[in-house]
């Protein structure tokens, strides 16, 4: 019964990694990349100015490919390059867990600053779309239908 939604399970992951992304470009770019400049400045990345855009537009456009199935396993190496790069810069002594609960004012949590575990959640997402190829509903699958229509129909005419 199940076999015949397998090829549909990577489609949630597919959509809510690719949203995740371009939301996050989304709020650099609708922020100013300035604001983001500063912050890299301040943890050494080279060239802040530069990283601040590349970085807001590969994690924009970069969410939307993913979110559209399309160029999957190109957009993906400068993802998980930018979620390394925060792992090892920010969040990495911070320890694992993304959320911390640090205490309650009157009834609004408190939180700490959130460790790794996120950005493995999408290096690892990530890594599940590129080695579980196209999925329907996405770019990548109606060109590899479209390549295998093409390629029967120049070999019903050899």
């Amino acid at each position: 019964m199940f076999k015949s939604w397998n090829k549909w399970t990577l489609l949630p992951l597919r959509l809510l990694i690719g949203f995740g992304f371009a939301a996050h470009g989304f709020s650099k770019l609708s922020a100013g990349p300035q604001k983001f400049a500063g912050i890299l400045q301040e943890i050494g990345v080279p060239l802040p100015n530069l990283m601040a855009w590349l970085t807001a537009l590969i994690e924009f456009f970069g969410g939307l490919a993913v979110m559209a199935g399309a160029f999957v396993w190109i957009v993906s190496i400068p993802l998980i390059i930018i979620m390394l790069v925060a792992t090892f810069t920010i969040h990495l002594p911070y320890g694992f867990s993304a959320i911390k609960l640090m205490g309650m004012a009157g009834n609004i949590p408190q939180f700490g600053t959130p460790g790794f575990e996120v950005n493995l959640l999408y290096i690892v997402g990530l890594f599940a779309l590129v080695l579980g190829g196209t999925s329907p509903l996405s770019i990548e699958h109606l060109l590899a239908r479209r390549d295998d229509v093409d390629n029967r129909l120049e070999s019903d005419l050899d």
